[in-house]
């Protein structure tokens, strides 16, 4: 395991290891173990009661921050034809055209969020290999395959403070709900609605506990330990 360094240990030992904080007091104690010079992000990882091989338990789904995330979200469209004109007219960063999606394929993904309408995404398929290891690949379910007259709601809702989530292979879900820089009211909506979202996403085929582990930090942050029964039963006021 590689060595921690000395600002790291000494906030580490703000942290009890042994409790289960209740949201607002992790909120607290997050912004205060933030040692880094920049705005670093509020993250939460839970640890889920499923298996990611089994399609049945797949946990994936969309969160509308109410008060964003705290970051210009690049946005990238897939279209053609008419849509291209509406992708640009709705402030779209990139067209997902045959130049680009040949960048993507050689790695290129200075994007946030990629939407397509319905007809590209044969085309967009192709790509499965890049977008989909890095969650960029728009998804019904997501909300990020449109329409052509959708695109501008699709844009302004990614802009407007948007996180998807998935399962990852290891059965966590990683999520960012905001910056340090936040009040902690605006923390505790946006952690109420990612956790609302991720309850409302349990799939048919998970029996036994759901959530098994909550831990929030920061970009670089000790990890806090969350009590399961209260951020699990956080509403969206």
């Amino acid at each position: 395991m590689a060595k921690r360094g000395k600002k790291y240990e000494e906030v580490a030992k703000l942290v009890d290891s042994d409790k289960r904080y209740l949201p607002d007091e992790a909120i607290d104690l997050a912004k205060k173990t933030s040692y880094v010079k920049f705005d670093a992000s509020m993250e939460v990882h839970l640890r889920m009661g499923a298996d990611p091989k089994h399609a049945d338990q797949q946990i994936r789904g969309v969160a509308s921050m109410p008060h964003g995330l705290g970051k210009q979200v690049r946005v990238l469209v897939f279209a053609q034809a008419e849509a291209i004109r509406i992708a640009q007219q709705a402030g779209a960063d990139f067209i997902g055209d045959d130049e680009t999606m040949k960048k993507i394929e050689d790695g290129w993904v200075d994007f946030d969020v990629a939407i397509g309408t319905p007809d590209m995404m044969s085309k967009v398929g192709k790509l499965g290999r890049v977008l989909g290891r890095r969650g960029l690949m728009p998804n019904q379910r997501s909300g990020t395959v449109v329409q052509p007259e959708d695109i501008p709601r699709a844009i302004d809702e990614a802009r407007q403070g948007r996180m998807e989530f998935r399962l990852d292979r290891s059965g966590v879900i990683h999520a960012i709900f905001g910056k340090v820089s936040f009040d902690d009211d605006k923390l505790k909506d946006n952690l109420a609605a990612l956790m609302e979202a991720i309850m409302s996403a349990k799939p048919t085929g998970i029996k036994g506990q759901y959530v098994r582990g909550v831990a929030m930090t920061t970009a670089m942050g000790p990890a806090i330990r969350v009590d399961i029964p209260a951020i699990t039963s956080l509403k969206s006021e």
